[in-house]
């Protein structure tokens, strides 16, 4: 074919036939247009509210104040129905009906729920709240755990509830602790047996109140145990001359 050129030649190029392109150039031209559609949605502030939303309450029952709180933490769910799905804390609410706490409780609810719609880590919370010390005192609930101050308590309500939808995960006992606290526990009840066979010795831890305190979960510990350092539980007995914790299996022998 013949193409008459009327104007001045200033460069040319050698122009290479069609089958000659290799068929990877043609496949990674279209390759960023298949994924845009498959964009994941990540938690960040600018994100809507859905219309509903899951949620999970908390009852906490502290000595220090008269009513009970209940700490409702709503999640929102993030890609359903896909392999990204994520389930994130959205919003945080506690209703009590002591009045004394509104102000602060306001407050900290806001802020939380803020942290939790900026998206990233918000582990940190769980942390800087059970931080958190009362100047009067603290107090020990149910099962012997020590809690600092109501703040701390909360805390320890979102950080059962981040476990609960996997954003912590619990660092579970060996095989080697939980013999080790299978091992005393066996050792400790069985020389409480013998001190109580008598009817006199029973009567008198009786009349003393000594009740064997019970976890949540079931778990009961020794009325005499201590505090444990590093649980913060009434779990620690002396053993052989030894303090071992029954429920983290923390001892100062190593």
């Amino acid at each position: 074919m013949t193409v008459k050129i009327n104007k001045k030649i200033k460069s040319y190029s050698i122009a290479k036939p069609a089958q000659d392109v290799p068929a990877t150039a043609h496949a990674d031209v279209a390759e960023p247009s298949a994924f845009a559609s498959a964009e994941v949605i990540q938690m960040h502030e600018r994100l809507e509210r859905p219309q509903v939303l899951v949620g999970s309450t908390y009852k906490i029952k502290s000595p220090l104040v008269e009513h009970a709180m209940y700490v409702t933490i709503n999640d929102i769910v993030l890609n359903p129905g896909t392999e990204h799905e994520l389930r994130r804390p959205f919003e945080v609410f506690i209703n009590s009906k002591n009045m004394d706490h509104f102000q602060w409780i306001v407050a900290l609810t806001r802020i939380m729920s803020a942290v939790f719609r900026k998206g990233g880590d918000v582990t940190f919370l769980v942390d800087e709240m059970k931080a958190v010390f009362d100047p009067r005192g603290g107090y020990f609930k149910a099962g012997g755990l020590y809690m600092p101050s109501i703040v701390a308590e909360i805390g320890a309500v979102v950080e059962e509830h981040l476990k609960s939808i996997g954003l912590i995960v619990d660092d579970e006992l060996s095989d080697g602790q939980k013999r080790l606290i299978a091992d005393k526990r066996a050792a400790y009840e069985s020389r409480s047996k013998k001190k109580r066979a008598e009817p006199a010795a029973a009567a008198t831890a009786k009349s003393a109140g000594d009740d064997v305190s019970v976890t949540g979960d079931g778990t009961s510990f020794p009325p005499s145990a201590s505090m444990c350092l590093k649980c913060n539980t009434k779990a620690t007995i002396i053993m052989d001359g030894c303090a071992t914790c029954l429920n983290c299996g923390y001892s100062k022998c190593g």
